[in-house]
């Protein structure tokens, strides 16, 4: 008795190559009205975000592999200006608590 062979189901080639890209977020104002340093953290956090979401995108999911030239080579890849060293510091801790 023959076993039955099924067909592959048929995949066009461009729905294997091209990376997956999310859909961008809508952009909504800042709360008017509150301390300029709340910005400032505010905005840093949001470049930690990136940058940790980057460098696990990459490999990285060690601390102690992401030095300051590893984060900012990673902020130079995509496109986000050079981290200060408190952001730096701020990526290998979300990078520690997330083990």
């Amino acid at each position: 008795m023959a076993a039955a062979v099924l067909p592959l189901p048929k995949t066009r080639p461009t729905q294997l190559t091209l990376p997956v890209q999310p859909a961008p977020m809508p952009k909504k104002p800042l709360p008017a009205g509150l301390p300029r340093e709340w910005y400032i953290a505010h905005n840093r956090r949001l470049k930690t975000m990136r940058l940790t979401i980057a460098l696990l995108d990459s490999g990285v999911y060690e601390p102690a592999r992401a030095g300051n030239a590893v984060i900012r080579a990673t902020a130079a890849r995509i496109g986000v200006h050079p981290p200060s060293d408190i952001t730096c510091r701020m990526v290998r801790a979300l990078l520690q608590y997330g083990r």
